[in-house]
């Protein structure tokens, strides 16, 4: 052994042992959270890793960030090798991974090419935040953690090459037959120094290639930056199948629980805490939140930061059992960390989620803190009373009477599943399709639709209640139980099979969070099926004189939640000198119109209104009609027209309308 070699050995194991007590610090701090079975369906889970953690398929939905991230992501993963090669040579300095033969020979030139990404990445990364100052990366008190992680990985870097280039020159430019390095040729070539001097230097880049290494890892569990250890993980973990983007069902059956929701940290499940340790702070999520955009408080990173901060306040206390009159163990997460005009503001529009590169799931979180506010501490907007009660006593978040809710049907001659149950597909109605003026409409269109198709269907009429959406994601899981229970009963028992519905939150409830409670049903939206009759020819259009110029609104919860982009669309081009304009925000990037999570019930009193940012988006298409296929957007986007004073001008229409107006 050589003198260095007594020297690393102490120092390697000093900071690997650590690092392993503070990450096992952290994992106990997570420990404190509540169950939550994320280790079924494990090969699922591994695509995700791939697919998402290790080629990086969101970070790459923004071509200029994507390419920073990714360069120093798989140099990273390339720099591996070369890391565990110093490593190994600080046990036995004469070890080399030439052993490994022609394997090595691509090995060593791919991290040549990729340290020169990696810089560039890097000076670019440098560039974004600190002189363009791109908005989503400032986050206040954070700009040395950058600058520190940023300068490391250019001295890991730069060190790489110098130890390689000495290492040329030692062996006078003479190169193994398993080496491939023009990078470090290049700099040996115009850094020459002698065969002492080339030693020395040699040293010098492998113990600082090393020093900043170790310093490296174990600055992470003090850093944004522990998610280059957290982040993969949170992929394996994330929500798969239909829990996907559902909400998880509280038991209210359960004596022994006296909190419902989240009120601190310790009513959060173990994934939600890591969570918190996943976050990059890169911004995605606040930049595409609708409410944030829009000038409200709320921001989904501050919200999972918040949820970090906290944690690493009170899991320690909690571990050592401190008093609970702690001044700390005495502050809760609501209230205290995240406000409550913050969680009112969410959409649950799932952008936030969407957009996370590391499979963050901010609504769950918001809704559960939501469900602690009504259930606990019947803290919630004034106006959210006559939502719950009208929901409790009509089955409708509006006061209409029950008895009314079929009467939009009257002459059409559709049958109730009463009269009789043998049919291919229960309408869905909804309640807006049941009581909004204006949606009534909109299912009368898609019924008369259908019996022009010979779609055998029927509905519920008044034995159909609110599918319980609204409630659920305003917090009352209670109600939302209530309803859902009697709706599944309802469906059962007259052995409903298929469901076809207007509504995407119907939908999304129907056929992601009904399978909780025993309703298992194939239910798919009018968009999907309307597509399907024009493919089969039962629905025949005219053909235009006339080219009509039509912009199309992608509902979040027909979009993000359950990837349904292309069959309202395809439905629109099917008809005749009908032009598509696609808004700049579309598809999975669509803009919420700012009804989603009972917002439609709300007032909108701080910033600017969603509904009317993303009219104006729409109006900039020069379409002369804004297609939807979800009720709650044909209101908000109605109204938008209206406030921008644009009615005489552009139409607000279903889809279901502008094909029943295009039918041979």
């Amino acid at each position: 052994m050589e003198l260095k070699n007594y020297f690393f050995i102490p120092i390697f194991l000093f900071a690997v042992g650590f690092f392993v007590k503070n990450l096992l610090i952290k994992i106990n701090y997570v420990r404190i959270g509540l169950p939550d079975n994320r280790f079924d369906q494990p090969w699922e889970r591994i695509k995700n890793v791939v697919k998402i953690g290790l080629f990086q398929s969101k970070i790459l939905r923004e071509p200029i960030a994507g390419f920073i991230h990714v360069s120093i992501f798989w140099g990273f993963l390339i720099f591996l090798l070369a890391v565990l090669e110093s490593i190994i040579q600080g046990f036995y300095s004469n070890f080399s991974l030439e052993i490994l033969g022609n394997f090595y020979l691509i090995i060593s030139f791919v991290q040549e090419i990729f340290g020169i990404f990696v810089i560039i990445a890097v000076l670019w990364a440098f560039y974004r935040r600190f002189i363009q100052k791109v908005k989503r990366l400032n986050v206040k008190g954070h700009e040395f953690d950058a600058a520190f992680i940023l300068t490391m990985i250019l001295i890991i870097v730069f060190s790489m090459f110098g130890q390689n280039a000495a290492h040329i020159i030692k062996n006078n430019f003479v190169l193994s037959e398993f080496e491939a390095r023009p990078i470090s040729n290049f700099l040996a070539n115009v850094f020459y120094v002698n065969g002492n001097s080339a030693n020395k230097f040699y040293e010098f880049f492998w113990w600082t290639h090393i020093l900043t290494i170790l310093t490296f890892l174990n600055f992470l569990p003090y850093s944004k930056h522990f998610h280059v250890v957290t982040s993969l993980p949170n992929v394996y973990f994330k929500k798969i199948g239909k829990e996907k983007n559902s909400l998880k069902k509280l038991n209210l059956e359960d004596e022994n629980i006296s909190q419902y929701g989240v009120l601190d940290v310790e009513h959060l499940t173990w994934k939600q805490m890591f969570d918190g340790y996943a976050c990059t702070e890169c911004g995605r999520c606040t930049a595409s939140c609708p409410a944030n955009t829009t000038g409200k408080k709320l921001s989904p990173r501050e919200i999972i930061r918040s949820i970090r901060q906290r944690t690493e306040e009170k899991a320690p206390l909690i571990l050592s059992k401190v008093d609970e009159s702690n001044e700390i163990m005495q502050k809760t997460l609501v209230h205290n960390y995240i406000s409550d005009e913050e969680l009112w503001a969410c959409t649950t529009c799932m952008a936030c989620v969407y957009e996370c590169p590391v499979t963050i799931e901010h609504v769950d979180s918001i809704v559960d803190m939501r469900r602690n506010l009504v259930l606990s501490e019947s803290q919630f907007p004034n106006e959210l009373n006559a939502v719950f009660k009208n929901l409790e006593t009509n089955g409708t978040p509006w006061a209409f009477n029950a008895q009314d809710r079929a009467n939009w049907a009257e002459g059409l001659n559709i049958k109730t599943m009463a009269e009789d149950p043998n049919c291919e597909y229960l309408f869905w109605v909804g309640c807006a399709g049941s009581f909004d003026a204006r949606y009534q409409k909109v299912s009368k269109a898609f019924a008369t639709l259908m019996q022009k198709a010979n779609v055998d269907f029927r509905i519920l009429g008044v034995e159909e209640q609110c599918n319980g959406d609204t409630a659920r994601r305003l917090g009352n899981e209670y109600l939302a139980q209530m309803l859902m229970q009697a709706n599944v009963e309802t469906l059962n028992n007259y052995g409903v099979k298929k469901i076809v519905t207007a509504c995407p939150h119907c939908f999304n409830s129907l056929k992601n969070e009904y399978p909780q409670f025993g309703g298992n049903f194939e239910v798919i939206h009018h968009s999907e099926l309307l597509n399907k009759l024009i493919n089969e020819g039962k629905l025949e259009l005219k053909n235009n004189s006339e080219k009509r110029k039509i912009t199309y609104h992608d509902s979040c919860y027909l979009g993000r939640y359950n990837d349904i982009f292309d069959e309202p669309r395809n439905t629109l081009l099917a008809i005749d000198n009908y032009e598509l304009l696609e808004m700049t925000r579309s598809r999975d990037k669509g803009f919420c119109c700012g009804a989603g999570g009972g917002r439609m019930f709300l007032e909108e009193t701080e910033g600017t209104r969603i509904n009317v940012n993303r009219t104006e988006e729409a109006l900039k298409t020069n379409a002369d009609t804004i297609a939807s296929a979800c009720p709650f957007c044909m209101t908000m986007l109605n109204d938008g027209v209206k406030t921008l004073d644009k009615s005489d001008e552009v139409q607000v229409k279903d889809i279901a309308e502008i094909i029943l107006e295009n039918l041979k």
